[in-house]
């Protein structure tokens, strides 16, 4: 870990910092690090999220672990999930415990024990889906919330260099077998990528690191630029087309990006590529009056030279019907296709 990420954390006027602790090898060795280098208060949140038998285990395990090195310890038992996407569900639900135990302590550092092959992961995934010029840089050190900061102190650190300290300190965790099912992207970019970038260069990590950090200096320097033009361009949720048709093209799609981004609370994943060319088609479409659909019931309207963004709040009815290709409902035309764009 970089001294002068212990310096910045010991620094800090919060009196705790909460460390967020599933009890694998990359929180549990963050857990030790801190608990050895910082002289703050510490709070262990752990987050059950009880899809594994393995998960009560950890939970207690880690209860007595805090206890036994005078740490305090916090965790939330998921008891359900909503069908759909499992990994988005979760993210928000964990970040919403995190969030109420920095208010309950008053702090505003919450410390994540991500690492360099977790930012190669992130890379190589935006890489494949799509993302803006921040979405490329993948994770940061440092990631300013509304109301806290996010460290991740071990993100110049290798997988292989936090499982040595693990066994160098002794340090007991436990292994998440999903970690290894290769239906998930990230773990087929694990299991078969990552070690043929280490093969090329064992160090593969630090250039990755290079590569984020300059992207995000470039994005630091355009969102500046963006926030500056939004104020003439964009107003009480409307852009004015005419203004917004004046900037260069890739300062109308950051524009886009942007303020999908706050609409969205920078839940980023929800946003794809298709979503910002959709809008510019609106906007740059010769019929005065059209309309599209976005995630979560965001409607997106053109009303001759303006653009509206707004939630739909109608209530929404329930149709049965049997159709071959084609049929039209109040307005809406609903095809048969035999493959959809997932980008």
């Amino acid at each position: 870990m970089k001294q002068d990420v212990i310096e910045k954390i010991n620094n800090l006027s919060d009196e705790y910092v909460i460390i967020g602790v599933s009890a694998g090898p990359d929180s549990m060795a963050l857990l030790h690090l801190i608990m050895n280098t910082v002289n703050k208060k510490i709070v262990c949140a752990h987050i059950n999220h009880n899809v594994r038998k393995q998960s009560n285990e950890e939970e207690k395990y880690l209860k007595k672990y805090c206890k036994d090195n005078n740490i305090i310890f916090k965790s939330m038992k998921i008891t359900s999930y909503n069908k759909g996407n499992f990994e988005n569900e979760a993210r928000i639900k964990r970040y919403a415990f995190y969030e109420s135990i920095l208010k309950k302590y008053n702090s505003h550092t919450l410390l994540l024990a991500h690492h360099g092959d977790d930012l190669m992961e992130t890379v190589l995934m935006k890489i494949i889906r799509g993302s803006n010029l921040e979405g490329y840089a993948g994770i940061k050190t440092y990631s300013k919330q509304k109301d806290y900061l996010i460290i991740r102190p071990l993100l110049n650190l290798t997988k292989e260099d936090i499982i040595k300290y693990n066994k160098d300190n002794k340090i007991k965790y436990f292994i998440d077998d999903t970690n290894t099912n290769d239906k998930y992207t990230r773990n087929r970019i694990r299991l078969n990528i990552l070690p043929m970038l280490k093969k090329e260069k064992k160090d593969i990590h630090s250039q990755f690191l290079k590569y984020s950090n300059t992207l995000q200096e470039y994005y630091n320097y355009i969102e500046d630029i963006t926030i500056d033009k939004l104020n003439t361009i964009y107003k009480d949720n409307i852009i004015e087309i005419d203004t917004f048709k004046k900037e260069h093209p890739f300062m109308q799609k950051n524009i886009i990006f942007y303020i999908l981004s706050k609409i969205y609370n920078d839940e980023a994943n929800i946003i794809k590529n298709k979503n910002i060319f959709d809008i510019l088609k609106l906007i740059n479409s010769n019929k005065p009056n059209l309309k599209i659909n976005l995630p979560k019931n965001l409607i997106i309207k053109k009303e001759y030279n303006k653009i509206l963004f707004e939630f739909k709040n109608e209530i929404i009815k329930n149709y049965s019907y049997i159709f071959n290709d084609t049929i039209k409902i109040d307005n809406i035309i609903i095809k048969k296709v035999d493959k959809i764009d997932t980008d």
